[in-house]
């Protein structure tokens, strides 16, 4: 049996610095509490900005919550100083006022009303209104004054504004009363509110720059990829700590997430902008991370970017909700030994694994059993993919072969070797992948000089080269989202770049100081991850 891959040779990673002694730092952020009432009085304020007056009323009384909210303080005491009370009346219809100084409001209006001789309107108020019904109730002298005062055939200012006081002053002590329980928010407060969230997180690589967003949903609009392009520009480097490395790492479909799983069992989220831990992630800002009890040897997202899947070194398997950090699903044996690959099935019911064990599986995601195994391989299998929707898997291991097999009856439908001139020595398969667009192609990547794009029935369509005999071995590979481009990594802690039509390499330049481990790319942009032994995630932009 051929020497085991670099991720088997991880047993002694040492204990795990749950306390953050891997050098991740400590730099939780408090949490911000929003009150469900303020949400509420936002929404008021936009259906009232935006004259829905019949929704804002039936939200107001389903909640009981109303928006006390002027454009203008000034503007309002002036109109009550100055008893414009048409424009008074409407301020307040949406407002939730004491009663007191609803009562004074009203009480101030009829009088005002008798003195102009609106008796018709004055009664109308005093005996229709509900801040008058209040008064009769509540203070049976003033109400009986009020009801005198319509019967007198002049008005008489001595007897409507008694121990002294005056039309004046009851309206600065009115507006004063009003004014204490009114406030000015700046206009269309929700849409500005939720422009600086998007603003926010483009900044913090949560969302693209340009383009159209789905607010309801929190995600992009934009469905069109940019054009692929090289990368071949250093934006980002993301240091672990003295004693820890990432083993893999993965972005989510959506491209909203960065993940990596390292060496001593941390499973984080980063923004690729910044490269730095995500704090937006509630779990993450309290140094609640997702955690294995061992090295993190691959994840795997489910196509809707919603939950992702971590295999240990010990053949430990969790499925994690992304947004909450929950542990959804735990298989404590889906192997005896390693796991090398993960991958979620079409429908995100079921897993596909495969294993130091020499087999790969399937595993139910709601019974949380193995379901289906395939036995052949001779040596590690280090690589599992889905094939032809799903009917189809194919491995390959370190035994220097790729099987191709039925998924139903787990019979083994083909064994080749991709190496054109198969030598003495097994050449371990490093990974395949199913080439975009083109379900029959696959892409080889072996440890040799050499990467082969075949189809399933073993032939070698077109072959890629470094061109060196020593250390221009590669060990990891990957094809770009629309398959214009492959990525690969060599022995020589090279990043190259190869034409997928004519297999002529584009670019070659220096990407780590160790040897590498493994490549992800962004699946929207021209962004490329490569992680190595030196204890870095490096990103790549065109």
């Amino acid at each position: 049996t051929p020497p085991p891959p670099r991720s088997s040779m991880s047993e002694a990673a040492g204990a795990k610095a749950k306390d953050g002694s891997n050098g991740r730092a400590k730099d939780a952020q408090p949490s911000l509490e929003i009150e469900s009432g303020d949400v509420v009085r936002l929404i008021q304020q936009f259906l009232k900005e935006n004259n829905l007056y019949r929704t804002l009323t039936a939200l107001q009384e389903e909640t009981g919550v109303r928006v006390n909210t002027v454009e203008s303080v000034e503007t309002f005491v002036s109109e009550v100083q100055n008893g414009h009370w048409d424009s008074v009346l409407q301020t307040i219809a949406g407002l939730k006022l004491p009663d007191k100084d609803l009562i004074d409001l009203y009480e101030q209006i009829v009088i005002e009303l008798i003195e102009l001789q609106e008796i018709g309107a004055a009664r109308s108020l005093l005996r229709q209104t509900n801040p008058m019904m209040l008064l009769k109730a509540q203070y049976p002298d003033r109400y009986l004054r009020l009801d005198s005062l319509l019967s007198q055939p002049s008005f008489d200012p001595k007897e409507a504004y008694p121990s002294g006081s005056s039309k004046e002053r009851r309206r600065a002590a009115i507006a004063q009363g009003l004014a204490n329980e009114v406030t000015v928010v700046p206009p269309s407060r929700l849409l500005s509110l939720l422009q600086q969230a998007l603003k926010w997180q483009q900044h913090a690589g949560i969302l693209p720059e340009g383009g159209a967003i789905d607010i309801f949903r929190g995600r992009t609009a934009v469905k069109e990829q940019v054009e692929e392009a090289v990368p071949t520009k250093l934006s980002r480097t993301i240091k672990f700590g003295k004693k820890s490395h990432c083993e893999c790492a993965q972005f989510s479909p959506n491209g909203q997430y960065l993940v990596s799983g390292s060496i001593d069992g941390f499973v984080e989220v980063w923004n690729h902008v910044s490269g730095k831990i995500r704090k937006d992630l509630k779990y993450q800002a309290q140094d609640n991370f997702m955690l294995m009890d061992e090295s993190v040897l691959c994840l795997a997202f489910t196509q809707d970017s919603e939950m992702l899947a971590t295999a240990s070194q010990k053949g430990k398997v969790k499925v994690w909700k992304i947004s909450t950090g929950q542990c959804l699903r735990r298989f404590e044996s889906a192997h005896p030994k390693g796991i090398t690959s993960i991958r979620f099935s079409k429908e995100n019911s079921q897993l596909l694994t495969a294993s130091f064990d020499h087999t790969a599986r399937i595993h139910g995601l709601n019974s949380g059993k193995t379901l289906k195994e395939f036995r052949g391989h001779s040596s590690f299998v280090n690589c599992a993919v889905y094939a032809l929707d799903g009917s189809q898997v194919i491995t390959g291991s370190s035994d220097g072969t790729i099987k191709v097999w039925n998924v139903k009856t787990t019979q083994c439908l083909n064994t080749f070797r991709p190496s054109l001139v198969v030598s003495s020595a097994d050449v371990t398969i490093n990974s395949v992948q199913i080439m975009p667009g083109n379900p029959e192609q696959f892409l080889a990547c072996c440890r040799s000089n050499t990467l082969y794009l075949m189809n399933l029935n073993g032939q070698v369509i077109r072959t890629m080269t470094s061109g060196k005999d020593t250390e221009g071995a590669f060990l990891c590979a990957l094809v770009s989202p629309r398959g214009k481009y492959i990525w690969a990594m060599a022995e020589d802690k090279q990043f190259y770049a190869f034409d997928t039509e004519t297999g002529k390499a584009l670019e070659t330049l220096p990407a780590h100081d160790r040897e590498p481990i493994g490549i992800c790319q962004h699946p929207l942009q021209n962004l490329v991850a490569t992680y190595a032994e030196d204890g870095t995630l490096r990103l790549w932009k065109a």
